[in-house]
């Protein structure tokens, strides 16, 4: 009898052992599944917890934060994964709370609580549902210059609140220089899981760091057991809890975010398509990617009407599929699963609200930096010269030093006051106005 051929597949690289549509015994699956997990739960549950931080916001409130992260990463990873219609990459990616949010959070947090940062991110988030058929179109006003301006900022305007939690202290009669000490610890532990160079360190560096640091923070005795609420057994999601508010001035900066998240998104979908042996060109390839941005259109506005932020594709996967050689997206079926157990057991959120801040405090001063470099690695992507300078040194001015004059900010019309606040949308928008303004067709031309 003749055997016929398998149906075509995408070609893999020989050092994948699982492509795109293999299927994967359960046990390596669920192995590979805790492996994404680890490498990401840490990103995801960080911003939910720094905001908690510096905004004062209750255990039970935080907790709550933290399940609804861990449930929105599951319905994204899920997404991502499943493809179905016009949703989702169809690809082994990731989905987790954004870090680019942090900011314009803290901002609406600051003005109206949690109301006001939920009702912002309720009203901004079908924004990328709205974009997804059109990225190709906004890869061509959002730069890898603009992009990488944009991502430096938020890297940049980020690393100061790392240092909230290193300056809290770890008990009150412990010395104000303790909690730096502490922080130290945990990025020490970090870099060293990373100059390894083995790929079990690399991927387990951050929750390395995190027991480190937590370890010593109970030697010293600024680690305790979570409050015992009595509560149910399992996290019921609500819709808007915490109910809902809204200011037109929180718009700009919140949407010009989610215009950088697309970038971001196509970014990450790339470096996964080209690992998974699919071609980065084409039709196909921008229906994948239309596919990833709706995906986490839906799931960052669901996650918002349930109590959660943002959501965002993650790069770490792309690490973990090098690594452990599997592409095959059924891995992230096992991914959402793990992810949901986690986000549905309120115990695991309890738990998580406990860690020490310096602990937290190092953590993110580690990945805001690496936040930081990502943006200067898109910089030199686009290239450094005479017009990227003088963009990039007048869009970085911008950014950073019109935030702390809030006197000037006062004096502006709302909407402007609302724009220019955030360092990251005034930067980002000075970046972008610039390289319209300055096309590279001018700079050649006087060059030649």
């Amino acid at each position: 009898m003749e055997i016929l051929p398998p149906p075509a597949t995408p070609d893999k690289s020989p050092t994948i052992l699982y492509g795109l549509e293999d299927r994967i015994p359960l046990g390596p699956s669920f192995l590979v599944g805790v492996q994404h997990v680890s490498a990401m739960v840490v990103g995801t549950v960080t911003p939910p917890l720094i905001l908690a931080g510096a905004l004062k916001f209750s255990q039970t409130d935080t907790a709550y934060l933290v399940s609804i992260a861990l449930l929105a990463s599951a319905l994204g990873t899920f997404l991502q994964c499943r493809r179905r219609g016009p949703v989702g990459s169809g690809l082994l990616s990731v989905t987790g709370t954004s870090f680019a949010f942090l900011q314009p959070l803290m901002l609406a947090g600051q003005a109206g609580g949690l109301a006001l940062m939920l009702g912002m991110s309720c009203v901004t988030a079908p924004l990328l549902i709205f974009l997804s058929p059109f990225i190709s179109r906004l890869r061509r006003v959002f730069t890898p210059l603009v992009s990488g301006v944009v991502v430096l900022l938020i890297g940049t305007s980020l690393i100061p609140t790392a240092f909230f939690g290193l300056a809290a202290p770890v008990r009150p009669d412990a010395p104000p220089w303790l909690g730096l000490v502490i922080g130290l610890v945990v990025i020490a532990v970090i870099v060293a899981a990373q100059a390894t160079g083995r790929a079990w360190a690399r991927i387990a560096g951050a929750a390395l760091g995190v027991i480190a640091g937590c370890i010593l923070c109970g030697l010293f005795g600024g680690l305790h057991a979570p409050e015992s609420t009595g509560g149910a057994w399992f996290t019921v999601p609500q819709v808007l809890p915490h109910g809902f508010a809204f200011d037109w001035k929180f718009v700009p900066p919140f949407a010009f975010i989610y215009l950088v998240s697309v970038l971001e998104a196509i970014g990450d979908i790339t470096a996964t398509s080209q690992l998974s042996g699919l071609p980065t060109r084409g039709a196909d390839h921008w229906k994948r990617l239309s596919g990833g941005v709706l995906a986490d259109g839906i799931t960052s506005t669901v996650a918002a009407f349930f109590g959660g932020f943002p959501s965002a594709t993650y790069a770490q996967n792309n690490g973990v599929i090098q690594i452990t050689g599997v592409a095959s997206r059924r891995v992230g079926y096992m991914m959402a699963a793990i992810l949901a157990v986690l986000g549905l057991v309120p115990a695991v959120g309890r738990w998580i609200t406990v860690l020490p801040p310096p602990v937290l405090g190092g953590l993110a001063l580690m990945m805001f930096g690496l936040v930081a470099v990502a943006g200067v690695r898109l910089l030199l992507t686009a290239g450094l010269g005479q017009r990227e300078g003088v963009i990039v040194a007048l869009s970085l001015g911008v950014g950073l030093g019109l935030p702390t004059q809030p006197a000037l900010l006062a004096s502006l019309p709302g909407w402007l006051h609302g724009l220019l606040e955030s360092g990251i949308s005034s930067g980002g928008l000075t970046a972008l106005v610039l390289t319209l303004a300055w096309p590279v067709k001018a700079e050649t031309e006087q060059t030649v």
